[in-house]
């Protein structure tokens, strides 16, 4: 994640080396070469379906000699050193593939949305009614956009002293701000830094040695999810949990049940601020009014939407609040499991030199 190109991209091509040699040459018929779909989930400038530029990094990655690359071609040549004879045929975002895959098996998903490390969106828009869009408009009138959601911000977001905190010591400060209020990166370490302070202003958790509280994303997502739904008569989950990754031990029933608090609370947050992100969307396109009878499917792709229950309820209770219950009823969320894999790959079988 903080390396150079050439051992992040060789380790990509290492990796699918390995993967080449495990599964054999029985699958590729007739000697063709072999053809990939690249997901890559960061901000490029695209100009074609097999090549972009890296704009900036997100979550958390600072691979510096990158940005401003065409990662196509920095993956061709890293799998050429590896000797693997494959052809990049098709670029996307993984919130666009997990659009593609959603409606592969659903003519009626127009939203893909990545709920997980980080967090996206993307939609079919009318392609006349793309400002930045210049030249022959697509025979089809449509248009995929991939908002970079992640990087949204308005002074009316919900920030607290523990995001700015994070948000600081962040390797992008002042960036990608919706994203690290909602996705599953920084959910753990939001819970950590509430956690810190009240060690630090009250005795709660006892005499504590605050090393491992001071040390950042040492509390992950999966960690918070167990303790949200811990539901042991004595919170003994989030005993565990406080003790194993916190060092914070002999906790009484109260602050286990504040910590439980503190969870939901954060992850509240993050689900309503994701389905209003959402409301947004579904609101540009002119769909999820009163009166409006046409289906409007999200295929929702990412482990914070997957794994983390309260999660998903709430954003699900929340879209029917923002929507009304009218409106609500034409509108769906759907997990679209590893939607990013399953849409790069038929994104690259469309562009395949031997489509027909």
């Amino acid at each position: 994640m903080s390396g150079n190109a050439e051992e992040l991209f060789g380790f990509i091509a290492s990796a699918l080396a390995k993967f080449i040699a495990d599964e054999g040459p029985t699958k590729v018929l007739g000697g063709k070469q072999r053809e990939l779909g690249f997901t890559f989930s960061f901000p490029v400038r695209q100009t074609s379906i097999a090549s972009g530029t890296l704009i900036k990094w997100t979550k958390e990655f600072a691979v510096d000699d990158a940005v401003g690359e065409d990662v196509v071609a920095e993956l061709q040549k890293a799998m050429e050193k590896q000797g693997v004879d494959m052809r990049v045929s098709a670029l996307i975002n993984d919130t666009v593939g997990t659009l593609a895959a959603g409606s592969y098996n659903d003519e009626d998903v127009v939203i893909g949305v990545i709920l997980g490390t980080g967090s996206n969106a993307a939609y079919v828009e009318k392609a006349d009614a793309i400002p930045k869009l210049k030249g022959e408009l697509p025979k089809s009138g449509n248009m995929v956009i991939n908002t970079e959601w992640g990087n949204f911000f308005s002074s009316r977001l919900p920030t607290t002293e523990y995001d700015q905190a994070l948000d600081e010591e962040s390797v992008n400060p002042r960036e990608q701000i919706f994203e690290k209020l909602i996705s599953g990166l920084y959910l753990g370490d939001i819970v950590r830094r509430v956690l810190l302070k009240i060690a630090t202003r009250c005795s709660i958790f006892g005499d504590v040695d605050q090393t491992k509280l001071r040390s950042p994303f040492v509390l992950r997502t999966p960690d918070v999810s167990a303790m949200h739904h811990d539901e042991t008569p004595d919170l003994s989950i989030v005993a565990e949990k406080l003790a194993e990754n916190l060092k914070i031990a002999d906790t009484t029933f109260e602050a286990r049940k504040m910590v439980v608090e503190i969870c939901d609370i954060v992850t509240s947050r993050s689900a309503r601020l994701a389905a209003a992100g959402i409301v947004g969307i579904i609101r540009k396109m002119g769909r999820g009014t009163a009166g409006d009878k046409r289906r409007t499917v999200i295929a929702i792709d990412g482990g914070l939407f997957e794994h983390y229950v309260e999660f998903r309820q709430c954003l699900e209770s929340t879209l029917v609040e923002l929507l009304g219950e009218e409106a609500s009823e034409s509108v769906s969320v759907k997990l679209t499991k590893d939607g990013s894999g399953l849409g790069a790959a038929l994104i690259a079988a469309a562009h395949s030199q031997y489509a027909n």
